[in-house]
């Protein structure tokens, strides 16, 4: 049997705002959020994606960028090219203001298309 999957090695990514001063526990768990809501859409929308990442081990990466616009700006690179994205919104009982967007996770997909859109930005 034949898999309908691109060849290659696949990653999920999720980038982090910088100006938001967000504590690493916060951090940690808005990342999960955006990893989880990216997996679930997976599962879904790209079954054979999901499946990929998963056996090569659910390689996620966690970036950062200064502020707002940043994300915005890798969203609209991600949509451009089908790179499904995911925001996470955060509800506001802690850190921040409820509805604060504090990430954008992009992926599972191939890292041959996700590093000409992250590829730049710097590890938290």
């Amino acid at each position: 049997m034949t898999s309908k999957r691109p060849r290659g090695a696949y990653k999920m990514v999720v980038v982090v705002r910088g100006d938001l001063g967000l504590s690493p526990g916060k951090v940690a768990v808005q990342v999960a959020h955006a990893a989880v809501a990216l997996a679930f859409r997976a599962e879904h929308r790209a079954p054979d994606v999901l499946e990929a990442w998963q056996a090569e081990g659910g390689r996620k990466i966690a970036l950062g960028v200064p502020a707002l616009a940043d994300l915005e700006a890798l969203e609209r690179d991600a949509r451009a090219k089908g790179i499904p994205t995911a925001w996470v919104d955060d509800a506001g009982l802690t850190e921040v203001e409820p509805g604060t967007r504090t990430c954008l996770g992009l992926g599972p997909a191939l890292e041959a298309a996700l590093d000409p859109i992250t590829g730049a930005l710097p590890l938290l």
